[in-house]
């Protein structure tokens, strides 16, 4: 054995009550050290190369020499520990050759009766002045979605605007078509629809329950937050509203978990507060919270004190969430499902997310963007579902956005879980989808740092508590 270095980028120590729990960056596996793998970890973080006459003599007596032997070759082969001579390992880029599309997302209208004041769409109008998509380019998307997605049993159609519900007799013409066309190729369709809920009638209610939609509404907490930014074109607040229309919806729907969707702004930051009120005052299944910190308007979006101050209080509420789930119970905080799903699935991220791959957004005329939240803003667009997807452009952006050195990604401990970060908050904040959302990298890290000692936890107490919370809403989504 010639001299070893420390790969220290790709090995993360966080250590919880008392066991040493590592994180192997580049595939998010975690591992619970025992004491000859302490060991070794700390004879190398000290000692930068070392030789196999350094090891002996740092060991010698203390541990037999296959038990290290084995140690070593385990780090070896995690590319934790590398030979001295080596050269660095280039990242690998994936060629992008086709498309599999899962996901098509449908911008049935740029009209919403709602002027919220952190939106970010950049194509958003008044209800009177909204441009509806017509029929014929919804169906031309769904068969584009078809034509991409060949090789899989499931699609997913999202309805979103807008306000997705000011358009329904399309939205209702687009199911009454895919259910038989994917069943005439031997595929199941989903449906999803993001709602203000403003709109809601106890007969849309129960169309969606026959057809399994997942609905999501987004609403902002309890009357004095909500009606800060959900404002009416009038400048009116909407919580009044909303919540009876929620209350309708809890009350009648059933075929699947509704969960509700808050924007965290300036002066609405009570997480807290939040949770309690949509989770137990409500009934809402899950509450997942999204810091503005890059909308049109700056006086609304969160500070450096302010963003940081809101993890604080997200890692509060996942401490109840933890206690919860090692008894076994659920809160509904859709942000450490995602977080503990991401440890337990051993996520391994070479793009942030699947705009682009396996999903793309259609605007009113048919263009193709990566995805929702581009649309109407002045980002490229990559083809039209009438004349299909523009493969090398996209390509080229996808491929493009899996080498994120420059920006320093490659030696950052969480970039298989974060891969850079939403295309469209770097774009808003940076103008480039490419540059890292600086502004979260901090906290990012120490809030996957927080998941780890929860997942450690929950897995000591209630190991049950995965399968029985996290795994079936995974098959659901």
């Amino acid at each position: 054995m010639t001299a070893l270095v420390l790969v220290r980028h790709n090995a993360h120590q966080v250590d919880v009550d008392g066991r040493a729990m590592l994180l192997h960056v580049p595939t998010t596996s975690l591992f619970e050290m025992d004491e000859i793998s302490q060991s070794v970890l700390d004879l190398f973080r000290r000692s930068g190369a070392v030789d196999p006459a350094t090891m002996r003599h740092s060991f010698a007596g203390r541990y037999a020499p296959q038990a290290l032997a084995d140690c070593v070759q385990s780090f070896l082969s995690l590319d934790i520990l590398r030979d001295a001579d080596l050269p660095q390992i280039p990242r690998e880029i994936v060629k992008v050759e086709e498309i599999p599309l899962s996901t098509i997302v449908l911008n049935v209208n740029t009209g919403c009766n709602l002027a919220c004041t952190y939106c970010y769409k950049e194509d958003l109008t008044t209800p009177s002045k909204g441009e509806k998509m017509q029929f014929a380019t919804a169906k031309a998307s769904f068969e584009l979605l078809l034509k991409q997605a060949v090789s899989r049993d499931r699609v997913n159609v999202v309805f979103f605007g807008g306000e997705p519900l000011s358009n329904m007799p399309l939205i209702r013409a687009v199911v009454e078509y895919a259910v038989p066309r994917a069943a005439e190729l031997g595929k199941v369709v989903d449906f999803s629809l993001t709602t203000n809920a403003t709109l809601l009638t106890e007969e849309m209610v129960d169309w969606f329950d026959a057809h399994r939609f997942a609905l999501t509404v987004s609403m902002d907490g309890p009357k004095a937050l909500h009606d800060v930014n959900r404002l009416t074109v009038g400048g009116r607040g909407t919580y009044d509203v909303v919540a009876s229309k929620v209350r309708m919806l809890l009350a009648r729907y059933r075929a699947r978990p509704v969960g509700v969707r808050v924007t965290l702004t300036r002066g609405v930051t009570d997480v807290i507060g939040i949770h309690d009120h949509l989770k137990n005052d409500l009934g809402f299944a899950e509450v997942g919270f999204g810091p503005a910190t890059s909308g049109p308007v700056s006086v609304f979006n969160l500070d450096e004190a302010g963003l940081k101050q809101v993890f604080e209080d997200m890692k509060t509420l996942g401490r109840r969430y933890t206690e919860a789930a090692m008894r076994g119970e659920n809160i509904g905080f859709s942000n450490m499902h995602q977080l503990l799903t991401d440890i337990a699935q051993g996520t391994k991220k070479a793009v942030p997310c699947g705009a682009g791959l396996g999903m793309l957004a259609v605007d009113k005329s048919g263009d193709l963007h990566l995805c929702h939240r581009f649309v109407g803003s002045n980002q490229p667009t990559y083809g039209n579902v009438e004349t299909g997807i523009d493969v090398p452009r996209l390509a080229s952006f996808i491929e493009t956005a899996q080498d994120r050195s420059a920006f320093g990604c490659k030696t950052c401990r969480i970039r298989s879980i974060c891969a850079g970060g939403c295309y469209h908050e770097s774009y808003a904040r940076q103008g480039d989808p490419f540059a890292p959302v600086y502004h979260y990298c901090d906290l990012m890290r120490d809030w996957v740092d927080f998941g780890i000692e929860a997942y450690t936890r929950i897995m000591q107490a209630n190991p049950s508590f995965f399968r029985s919370h996290l795994e079936p809403r995974r098959a659901m989504q």
